[in-house]
């Protein structure tokens, strides 16, 4: 692992997304509450959420930090790009950053999406998942240009 003790301890932030991609009538199902697993957005929130916090367990030699705040947005498109668009921003002050944490949490909320769905539609791609922001620390803020 790379050494981060002499490092000062700095507020951080990171923000990450993805999308599965689905049929309309699958997203349709998730909009209504009508997936027969339960309510997919919420269970894939709270499965995200719980995953960020064992990020340094899945990633090998990535670093544990103290994560003080976390959001998790799920969002349900059936018309145009159906699919559920996934949000994560986490926050917190340590001596390394948060995107990793950001990334975990995306992925495990669509792989949960994924998994709630698959007996309806085995199709469904998960997608663009990438970091969007990250401040703190060294090399300041970065932001992904649109």
């Amino acid at each position: 692992m790379v050494d981060v003790g002499p490092k000062p301890e700095t507020a951080r932030a990171a923000a990450a997304s993805g999308f599965v991609a689905m049929s309309a009538a699958t997203a349709r199902l998730i909009a209504a509450g009508r997936v027969e697993k339960g309510d997919v957005l919420g269970i894939a929130r709270t499965a995200g959420l719980m995953a960020l916090k064992r990020t340094a367990e899945l990633i090998p030699l990535c670093h544990p930090v103290r994560v003080s705040a976390a959001d998790l947005s799920l969002e349900v498109a059936t018309t145009g790009r159906p699919g559920v668009s996934i949000r994560a921003e986490v926050r917190g002050t340590d001596r390394t950053g948060f995107e990793m944490e950001a990334l975990v949490a995306v992925t495990t909320a669509a792989l949960t999406v994924y998994d709630m769905c698959k007996s309806v539609e085995r199709g469904m791609r998960i997608a663009d998942v990438r970091l969007d922001h990250k401040s703190g620390g060294k090399s300041g803020t970065w932001q992904r240009s649109r």
